[in-house]
Order: structure tokens, then C-alpha cells, then sequence
């Protein structure tokens, strides 16, 4: 009923190749690997480091560009999940599907096969500057761990998508995020917390932190690993089981145990999943 998690502070910085791009996640997938985890989470937009590479010339390339390396992205971390015989939530990657881009979290099983969750709410910045757009359905994943959901930064933010994720079974919620300054970044973070209360899961939380000066959007990143969990007797009393340091280059690791999550579902100080008002408002679980 434990599942060892580990979690990437991925840090930006301009490269001058693919192979520089895998071989700085080889070094944290390694690094995860040494501890025994069993599950890694990039963040969220940390492919955007290839976009330093530029274009050869001298020039810049744009979100537009970031889609012609899914396919090298998409090889490399099937082989990492492979090798490994890890679970890697890959963060998020910009696709194109049919002239549209979407912001889509991957996770890349260890018997080579792939699933998918784009990004369900997006921000303005990402509408306005990015031009991207919206998934249009939730999905909960099985493995040989448990049931798992992926939620993309903004999406923490809703409450009625992660209720809906625990409805379809999912017992822990990765986040990948990317935020750039400390609004941000405590908005994604405070309601972490919150959806892990209500829903007495686990959230697994990651974003960027370094800069890349020639990709815009890309240039301020504020960023901090954190594991949460329900605030009960059975858990650290703050609801952190572990976190990083703030904006620094770092793994971090944890255990989750999910019996403990059915206990406090049952029999804890508080039962709020148990205790929801489904004569007032949805019951997802019905639905």
C-alpha cells in the first residue's frame, strides 16, 4: 500500500542540445532511481528548455517551434521508464493536434506505453500569448500502485475537476506546475492543500525554477516540490510530508501510504468525503 514518489525542482537554463536536455533529466531520473522511487514528476512546461537551443542561426524559437521535438521527447522517456522500471509523470510537453496546440502532461508507463491528459483550464497568458487550447475530458490511470490523476497547475485551482478525480478512484493527484513570481506559485500551492482536505488524497506537487532568458514567458520562474497530504491525525499536522527549497536544483523523495488515506476516509477527526452533501450539490461519484 506505499508508493515511493520522487520529486523534480527541474532547473532552467539555456542548452545548446537535445542531448543536453536528456542528459540533465537522465541525472534526475538516476538520482530517483537511487532512492528506490517508484514514481518521478517533472514539472510542468519544462520542455521549454529546448527552445533555447534556437534555431542555429543566431534566432529564437517560439512555443510554435516546441511541437518538433515531441517525438524525440516522447522516445526518451519511454526508454528512461523502460530502464528504469519507473513510473514518469513527464511533466507537461506542447503538442499540435490538427493546427491546435494543447499543454499535455505524460506519463510514460514502464512497459513502454504512454497515456495522456491535457491541461483542463487554461490560463491567459497561456490563451493571449501561447495561443493554446483547453483538453476537453478527465482521465484517471491505473498502475500496479493504485489509481493516479494528472492535474496541470491551473487545474489544481478548480475544485470540481479533483473531486471528479477521486470520484473516478484516483488516490493521489500529480501537478506539474510552472509558475513565475509568488502569487503564482502560493495560488497553486494553497489550494493543493485544499483539494487534498476535501478529498483526503494526496497531491504531488512540482515546478521550474531557474530562467531561460531567450524564451518568452520562460524568463522568471518561482518553484517549490512539495508532497501534501490530508491534514489528520496520521500525517505531519502542516500536511507537508516533504517539500524542497525554494527555486533550488533538487530531488526530493517520499513514501505515500495509501492505507492511511482509507483510514482517515473512515475514521478520521474529520470525513469529508463521507460527509459531502450530495442533497445539495453533485455527487461525481453518481455521475
Amino acid at each position: 500500500m506505499k508508493i515511493r514518489v520522487s520529486v523534480v525542482q527541474y532547473h532552467l537554463h539555456t542548452i545548446q542540445s537535445f542531448e543536453d536536455f536528456a542528459k540533465q533529466c537522465e541525472h534526475y531520473i538516476k538520482t530517483a532511481q537511487e532512492f528506490g522511487s517508484e514514481f518521478i514528476l517533472f514539472p510542468e512546461f519544462f520542455t521549454t528548455q529546448l527552445l533555447s537551443i534556437g534555431d542555429g542561426h543566431g534566432s529564437a524559437l517560439s512555443i510554435n517551434d516546441l511541437p518538433g521535438f515531441t517525438e524525440q521527447y516522447r522516445e526518451l522517456f519511454a526508454r528512461f521508464a523502460q530502464e528504469t522500471g519507473m513510473h514518469i509523470i513527464g511533466g507537461t510537453h506542447v503538442v499540435d493536434r490538427g493546427g491546435k496546440l494543447y499543454n499535455v502532461a505524460h506519463l510514460f508507463y514502464p512497459d513502454g506505453r504512454i497515456a495522456e491528459q491535457a491541461k483542463l483550464h487554461i490560463t491567459p497568458t497561456e490563451v493571449e500569448e501561447w495561443n493554446m487550447s483547453a483538453g476537453d475530458g478527465l482521465e484517471v490511470f491505473d498502475t500496479d500502485k493504485g489509481r493516479i490523476a494528472m492535474l496541470t497547475c491551473y487545474d489544481i485551482e478548480f475544485p470540481e475537476i479533483v473531486r471528479m478525480a477521486k470520484a473516478k478512484g484516483a488516490d493521489v493527484i500529480f501537478c506539474p506546475s510552472c509558475t513565475d513570481d509568488r502569487h503564482g506559485f502560493h495560488r497553486v500551492r494553497y489550494t493543493s492543500h485544499a483539494r487534498a482536505i476535501e478529498n483526503q488524497v494526496y497531491v504531488v506537487l512540482t515546478g521550474t525554477v531557474g530562467s531561460l532568458p531567450t524564451v518568452d514567458f520562460m524568463r522568471g520562474n518561482f518553484g517549490q516540490a512539495a508532497v501534501i497530504t490530508p491534514n489528520d491525525v496520521p500525517f505531519p499536522p502542516q500536511g507537508i510530508m516533504v517539500q524542497g527549497e525554494l527555486n533550488n536544483d533538487m530531488v526530493v523523495t517520499a513514501d505515500l501510504d495509501l492505507s492511511l488515506l482509507y483510514e482517515v476516509r473512515e475514521k478520521g477527526s474529520v470525513t469529508t468525503w463521507r460527509d459531502r452533501r450530495t442533497d445539495l450539490y453533485p455527487d461525481w461519484e453518481e455521475a
